[in-house]
């Protein structure tokens, strides 16, 4: 490769390097052509996987302020640099792992950080982000309704034990002033 191409290819992985949210390193001995397509399809449109060449990888690593362990970089290596979800594309790789078993996965940077190969896996066993949060808001909204439940429990035995009329008896008037201001409303729009 002439040096003009040289830097350019080193610009790039650098480039790609800072932009990605995670990165992983991969050496794919063994694989066809439109098993290469069919793994980057998979990957999605948010995540390069791309064929490197390892001492250009090294230059650009470093350029780029990233720790890559040089033991890595040894054999066909390729990268997939994750700009999306990192457990989207880290399941996409486990699975095809599984029907390619020529693709190896040596290891990755995951929020700057070095992590094995081991780590991405247990990256891979996590849910999606959507899943998680959705998991997360139907813990909040469960215990804010038990919360809820406890205080107005907590409301009803104190005006109980005051001698405070029945809460029932008190959303009666409420309930007839709102029903009072939603007729209200239709008919001036009317006479307008």
């Amino acid at each position: 490769m002439a040096r003009p191409d040289k830097s350019a290819a080193v610009t790039e992985l650098v480039e790609d390097f800072k932009s990605a949210q995670a990165t992983i390193l991969t050496e794919y001995r063994g694989l066809s052509v439109t098993s290469m397509k069919a793994l980057r399809r998979s990957l999605g449109e948010e995540t390069k996987y791309s064929v490197v060449k390892n001492t250009l990888t090294k230059i650009a690593a470093k350029d780029a302020g990233v720790d890559i362990d040089s033991s890595l970089l040894t054999g066909p290596s390729a990268l997939a640099f994750i700009k999306g979800d990192p457990i989207a594309a880290a399941k996409s790789l486990k699975n095809f792992q599984k029907e390619n078993p020529a693709l190896v996965i040596k290891g990755g940077i995951y929020e700057g950080k070095q992590i094995t190969a081991a780590e991405i896996m247990k990256l891979a066993d996590l849910e999606s982000r959507e899943v998680l949060l959705a998991k997360l808001a139907g813990a909040m909204k469960g215990s804010l309704a038990k919360a809820a439940r406890v205080f107005d429990a907590l409301r009803i035995k104190m005006e109980a034990q005051s001698g405070a009329p029945a809460p029932v008896a008190e959303a009666a008037p409420v309930a007839e002033a709102a029903s009072e201001v939603i007729s209200e409303e239709p008919s001036e729009e009317k006479s307008e």
